[in-house]
């Protein structure tokens, strides 16, 4: 989701002990985000949808961390309850959120989906956001991680979700999609609004797994492994 992880994350804003408290979402953004929800649902739900495996991605994992570009945040949700929670074995899912004033907003949608918020980014509450995604995989939660968010470079996969998928144990599932009609705005990563009555094709890649005893060289090749997955399926 929108936040990357970082095991040297920092902020300016600190509680006391030295953690990083996250911003809370208004009114204003919780009203905004069932106004969100209900579009997007209404916009899903007329779209001709299919999914694909590349190579020998053909099952779900039982339990996983899947990672979608940014710029396809819209439907990123969709696609999970749609195509991988039928198959999944997972309790629930938890998704990596900003913990920015704009992280709220997004916040928001998720909890409008049913799906557990963890505030945190590469710049904001790392470490922290970290531990909080190994303890709810620990529970026997899905985890979801926009791996270029929030701020880029677009299409760049960044080193925290090679370090949770070693904590975890869990193997990351690479996912993207395109669509017949959409309008992309003019932002850092292109993000793609989908169109009513668009062909909307969801592709999925090979997981990705983390061996525990992965060395600092093994998970950046892990990590160049993944972002060439993700480049690999994602049509522009």
């Amino acid at each position: 989701m929108n936040g990357t992880l970082s095991q040297r994350g920092h902020a300016s804003g600190r509680a006391r002990g030295g953690l990083v408290v996250p911003h809370q979402p208004t009114q204003l953004q919780q009203w905004a985000a069932r106004a969100i929800y209900t579009m997007t649902r209404m916009v899903a739900r007329s779209l001709r949808s299919h999914v694909l495996f590349e190579g020998t991605a053909s099952v779900f994992p039982p339990q996983a961390i899947y990672v979608m570009w940014h710029n396809r945040l819209a439907l990123c949700l969709e696609a999970y309850f749609v195509f991988a929670r039928p198959h999944s074995k997972a309790r629930g899912l938890a998704a990596l959120v900003s913990a920015s004033r704009d992280g709220g907003l997004l916040a928001s949608v998720l909890q409008c989906y049913g799906v557990q918020p963890v505030r945190g980014s590469s710049s904001r509450r790392g470490p922290q956001a970290l531990l909080e995604l190994t303890s709810w995989a620990g529970r026997g939660y899905d985890l979801a991680i926009t791996p270029d968010g929030p701020r880029g470079p677009r299409y760049v996969v960044q080193e925290g979700v090679i370090a949770l998928a070693q904590l975890t144990g869990l193997p990351i599932v690479p996912a993207s999609y395109s669509l017949s009609r959409c309008v992309r705005l003019k932002s850092w990563d292109g993000f793609l609004v989908p169109l009513p009555f668009a062909r909307w094709v969801v592709i999925l890649a090979p997981p990705l797994h983390v061996p525990r005893e992965a060395n600092e060289n093994q998970r950046e090749e892990l990590r160049k492994a993944l972002e060439q997955r993700l480049r690999s399926i994602t049509q522009d």
